[in-house]
């Protein structure tokens, strides 16, 4: 009565071949097994790896915020506007209302925590699920979850100085040109020729200029 984990049928059997003795049971001349083929999922995440390898080759470290945000980073935008956010029910605070639409404003926060401890040179990167309500769209029986929509982006920033300044190397600030380069080395690495890709200039609520 001592052994209280021992209460189910699987639990009986392991402490009989315990006490029988693991290398007295035959192994068996075969080995049955199921193969599957790799997903889009087994797909992604390879991809996943692959640009993550190549960020942290380049100085970069990996954050990992919190998929719920503030709603005042909504209320007043026409990019990301507040009537598309997925909102909780019950939100433990007002920091935490909404599942976020973007990755910048939490990368904006991990980089205003590091700043406000006195290490501004800052390069980061995440992988992570951003959230969109489209009130457009009717929920049904077959599809309940048909105006909610999740995916999966990269963000990537960088801030501070690219060369820390010492006696005999100049002091040199990052800018939008270094952030292209890192882009276009992701591309590279996927295997994107450099010929087939097209940038434009935008602006926007958010960016001056975005390119």
């Amino acid at each position: 009565t001592y052994r209280v984990d021992v209460y189910r049928p699987c639990d009986v059997v392991e402490e009989i071949l315990r006490v029988y003795g693991y290398n007295n049971v035959e192994i068996s001349d075969e080995m049955h097994m199921s193969l599957s083929p790799k997903g889009n999922t087994d797909e992604s995440y390879k991809l996943q790896h692959m640009v993550s390898e190549q960020l942290t080759a380049e100085g970069y470290c990996e954050i990992m915020n919190n998929s719920l945000s503030a709603v005042g980073y909504y209320e007043n935008s026409e990019l990301l506007p507040l009537s598309k956010c997925v909102k909780v029910m019950n939100p433990l605070s007002g920091d935490l209302g909404v599942m976020r639409q973007t990755l910048l404003y939490g990368g904006l926060e991990s980089i205003a925590h590091n700043a406000n401890r006195k290490m501004p040179d800052l390069k980061f990167y995440e992988f992570g699920n951003v959230y969109t309500f489209n009130p457009e769209k009717e929920s049904t029986t077959e599809k309940p979850l048909a105006p909610y929509s999740e995916r999966m982006i990269l963000g990537i920033w960088l801030t501070g100085e690219k060369t820390p300044f010492s006696w005999n190397v100049a002091r040199v600030e990052s800018s939008v040109y270094d952030l292209m380069g890192i882009v276009n080395n992701i591309f590279k690495r996927l295997g994107l020729p450099e010929g087939s890709l097209t940038r434009t200039q935008a602006s926007d609520e958010l960016f001056a200029a975005k390119l």
